[in-house]
């Protein structure tokens, strides 16, 4: 069923249910109406933000993850995707109640906010760890993957916890809903946890698996016939990573409060700076004609009040100008 979405309740999420499509592998999840969405909009994109119980520095650090939910309400932006283990520990409940305070000002300001599926989240007891974070997201309730009207955007957010090879479930669901992107779309933006790519000096649990790289050649192929540019974004290692390959953009964006990962940078990582750690968002503006990003990072995480500063920054375009045509949906 395709819903609605309106604004923000203290779930963060409100949707009202706008129509049942005819095949559900092909039609949107959920669409924001373009009423809520400006011409020139912002999306922030960010991970690995552990919330739990701030005595846990070892896990997270605290106070860097307050920074940057206070610097992101203030930029205002009209939603925010998060690539994975927005809590540390999903099969605890408590650790959604640090989510809930700490984000209070996202919900004043009623920002649209769409969360993608993380190991962390399924930490300690998968079962337990759904349940939390479908109480925390009621709209989401019975989906581990999802899509999302957004304006010109189509959100399409993935469970990497769960198969995204050839001939699984998610794919084909992927597949249907690529192939059916509204009249319009310009942007589309995959959202998961595990990246498909990555530098090195990592161990083995955080470098790219046959799950995720698969399905990212698969998204390669595709892109190239579709009128859309992909925008791919991950996390997983808690640091910053940018690439392109084949057209597509991929960024890691594991900087949201989880303990840092330093990386050793690899040629075909389009960021070089050697500044440690990363805690870090990348903001996207779309000024009417193409998406124009930032990485800004919180420069001294030990100081006592933050500084930031603008590490990274590039430009998107639009394959075509379709940036005044009607959705269909």
């Amino acid at each position: 069923m395709n819903k609605r979405f309106s604004g923000a309740t203290t779930a963060l999420l409100l949707l009202l249910c706008l129509h049942a499509p005819t095949t559900l592998a092909q039609a949107p999840t959920f669409t924001v109406p373009s009423s809520e969405v400006p011409q020139h909009w912002t999306v922030i994109v960010y991970g690995d933000t552990r919330f739990t119980d701030p005595a846990n520095v070892k896990a997270a650090n605290p106070k860097a993850r307050r920074w940057l939910v206070a610097k992101i309400a203030e930029e205002k932006p009209d939603a925010v995707l998060i690539s994975g283990d927005l809590p540390y520990r999903g099969s605890n409940a408590a650790d959604y109640d640090i989510f809930r305070n700490e984000t209070k000002a996202w919900r004043d300001q009623r920002i649209h906010l769409f969360p993608a599926l993380g190991n962390h989240e399924l930490k300690d007891g998968e079962e337990a760890g759904l349940q939390n974070w479908w109480n925390a997201f009621p709209t989401l309730k019975g989906h581990r993957w999802y899509s999302v009207v957004f304006r010109n955007s189509y959100f399409i957010l993935l469970d990497s916890d769960t198969a995204l090879t050839d001939g699984s479930e998610q794919r084909k669901w992927f597949a249907e809903q690529i192939a059916h992107l509204p009249p319009g779309t310009e942007f589309v933006w995959v959202v998961f946890h595990h990246p498909p790519l990555a530098d090195g000096g990592m161990n083995a649990d955080h470098t790219p698996k046959r799950n995720e790289v698969d399905f990212a050649h698969f998204v390669e192929q595709q892109a190239k016939q579709l009128p859309a540019h992909f925008v791919v974004v991950t996390g997983h290692i808690h640091n910053y990573e940018r690439f392109n390959e084949e057209g597509v953009d991929y960024l890691i964006c594991g900087g949201g409060g989880a303990s840092p990962h330093p990386v050793t940078r690899e040629a075909k990582d389009l960021y070089q700076d050697t500044a440690f750690p990363n805690f870090h968002y990348v903001k996207f503006t779309f000024d009417g004609k193409q998406l124009n990003a930032t990485m800004v990072r919180l420069a001294d995480p030990e100081a006592e009040t933050p500084r930031w500063e603008a590490k990274d920054s590039f430009s998107i375009n639009a394959k075509s100008s379709t940036s005044a045509a009607k959705f269909s949906y």
